[in-house]
C-alpha cells in the first residue's frame, strides 16, 4: 500500500495534505483498497460549511458497501471535488492526487497533532 510521507492520516483512513493554512483530505490507498470499485462518493458538505473534527462530511459507496467519511481537522470547506461526481473511481485510481475529497481551511493547525503520520497509519493497518 502508498503511505506518503509527506500526509498526516486518521484513523478513520483519511489522509490530511496541509498546505499553508489549508488542506486537501481524501481517503487512503488502504481504504480504498479495502472498500473495492467506488461507484459514488456522496459529499455533504459545501463550500462555506463549518465542520468540526470527528464529523461526517459525506459518504464513499463501492459496490458491496457505503463508508462514512469523517472530518480528520476542523475547518470550513473551500472546495469540492466535483471531478468526483463523473469520475468517483479517481478515488481508486489516484487516491492521493485527482481522488482528493475536499479542500477545508484549517481552523485549528494544533488538531494536527493529533493525527498520525506515515509510519503511526501503517502500524494500524498493519
Amino acid at each position: 500500500m502508498d503511505t506518503p510521507q509527506d500526509l498526516k492520516y486518521s484513523n478513520d483512513h483519511e489522509w490530511v495534505r496541509v498546505d499553508g493554512n489549508s488542506a486537501y483530505i481524501g481517503i487512503t490507498d488502504f481504504a480504498q483498497d479495502q472498500l473495492g470499485d467506488i461507484v459514488y462518493v456522496d459529499i455533504s458538505v459545501q463550500e462555506g460549511d463549518e465542520v468540526a473534527a470527528g464529523d461526517i462530511f459525506g459518504s464513499i459507496e463501492a459496490v458491496k458497501t457505503v463508508s462514512d467519511l469523517f472530518m480528520p481537522v476542523s475547518g470550513t470547506i473551500t472546495e469540492v471535488n466535483e471531478l468526483l461526481e463523473g469520475e468517483p473511481e479517481k478515488v481508486n485510481s489516484d487516491p492521493y492526487g485527482d481522488g482528493w475529497i475536499i479542500k477545508i481551511e484549517i481552523k485549528d493547525s494544533s488538531e494536527l497533532d493529533g493525527l498520525l503520520d506515515a509510519n503511526g497509519y501503517q502500524e494500524v493497518t498493519g
